[in-house]
């Protein structure tokens, strides 16, 4: 025990241990307390990025920020998936932290708040989230995409309310648990595991690697240590951290030529059909119509208000076309200005606890519209399909 005013010296030996913890169990605190105060390391290294790390800091001082949000970007297709995937994990975290009275990320809040108790250095040694979610997005195929939004909202959902208890919070820390639950990640998932799991390892790893010449205690998930040791006990595997960070924009995709040659398509034929003497007037105005009210009913049963559905019925025929636009897009910044959807509103996405919650949310709402608008959109661009441009090709070809 140390007197209060006593200046804690640390032990200038390069060492390194590494505490495995669950980010909701008071257990994990007092170990990363303990191993702390006994290792009086030059440096605390934790599993957090500098956002994250703020922003734990800011909750656990009261502090909120108003900061405007940029519904503009967040709509875009990728990061309104990343928006609504961080919610639903940080959610599901905050809950389970709720049934054993503990905050998510205490433990880690315990090791920087022990470390300045010794005079250590803080280092932030995971990886951006928004990296890591951008990346696990881009790795997971499609089966994988819709396996997991279908079994993490059916077991969200359908779960039953029994509470859980810390004792289950430190079953999972067992190595043969751990390895069980990464397992089973890794088939199910292996583009998921692979960005979630085992990059992040090697993220870490590089990072206390570079710190070997030093006192260092690292306070990591449990489920990230066997993998960071690995890699520190071979560090040929670890690869550079440029390539650990770097997000690719995809050139070429199945999903983007066919986004490029559906208007190139449209527009050949009808030029094709005019050429060919054929009346395109009805042909063009059935079009509008089809791709429009496909948008706007989209918009409406998704729960727009009708000033967003009538947008959408407006940029519908135009956005079709053009393959870097979507109507939806349109639709949900006029319900975000209607509904004058905040930050708070984001931070609030991440808080619910029943579908009602959800549903009231006025970011969510705005992301309904998006996603119900671009559905509806592309039922009417199915019925042209099927209803204009086949008629044209077996006028124009005999086919």
């Amino acid at each position: 025990m140390t007197l209060e005013n006593e200046i804690i010296e640390p032990i200038h030996e390069p060492s390194l241990e590494i505490v495995g913890t669950a980010h909701i169990s008071e257990k994990s605190i007092e170990t990363v307390r303990q191993t702390i105060h006994e290792k009086r390391p030059e440096i605390v290294a934790i599993e957090l990025d500098l956002p994250r790390y703020q922003r734990l800091i800011d909750e656990s001082n009261g502090i909120v920020h108003e900061d405007k949000l940029d519904l503009k970007s967040m709509l875009k297709s990728s990061n309104m998936i990343v928006t609504l995937v961080t919610a639903f994990l940080s959610n599901a975290q905050k809950r389970m932290g709720e049934d054993v009275g503990v905050k998510p990320g205490s433990e880690m809040l315990e090791a920087a708040k022990i470390a300045q108790e010794v005079n250590a250095d803080v280092a932030l040694i995971d990886r951006n989230i928004q990296i890591t979610l951008k990346r696990t997005i881009q790795g997971m195929s499609l089966k994988e995409k819709i396996t997991f939004l279908w079994e993490f909202t059916v077991s969200y959902f359908s779960g039953d309310d029994e509470e859980l208890m810390e004792e289950d919070i430190e079953q999972l820390k067992q190595e043969d648990t751990i390895q069980e639950v990464m397992n089973f990640f890794k088939e199910t998932s292996p583009g998921g595991y692979n960005s979630l799991v085992h990059e992040r390892d090697a993220y870490m790893a590089y990072h206390l690697k570079s710190l070997e010449e030093n006192n260092v205690v690292a306070v990591v998930g449990a489920g990230h240590k066997q993998g960071i040791q690995k890699f520190l006990d071979e560090p040929e595997t670890i690869p550079s951290r440029e390539s650990l960070s770097y997000v690719k924009e995809s050139r070429f995709s199945i999903t983007k030529i066919i986004l490029y040659m559906i208007p190139i398509l449209f527009i050949i034929i009808f030029i094709v059909a005019f050429f060919q003497g054929i009346n395109i007037e009805g042909g063009l105005l059935n079009y509008v119509l089809f791709a429009g009210t496909g948008a706007f009913l989209g918009s409406i049963l998704s729960g727009s208000k009708i000033q967003s559905a009538i947008v959408a019925f407006l940029v519908a025929p135009i956005t079709v076309i053009h393959p870097l636009l979507a109507a939806g897009w349109f639709s949900g910044l006029v319900e975000g200005k209607l509904r004058k959807v905040g930050f708070d509103d984001l931070n609030e996405l991440g808080s619910f606890e029943s579908l009602s919650d959800l549903w009231h949310n006025k970011l969510f709402r705005v992301i309904l519209v998006v996603l119900g608008t671009n559905l509806g959109c592309t039922i009417g661009v199915i019925v042209t399909i099927n209803n204009v441009f086949l008629p044209y090709l077996h006028t124009i070809f005999g086919i």
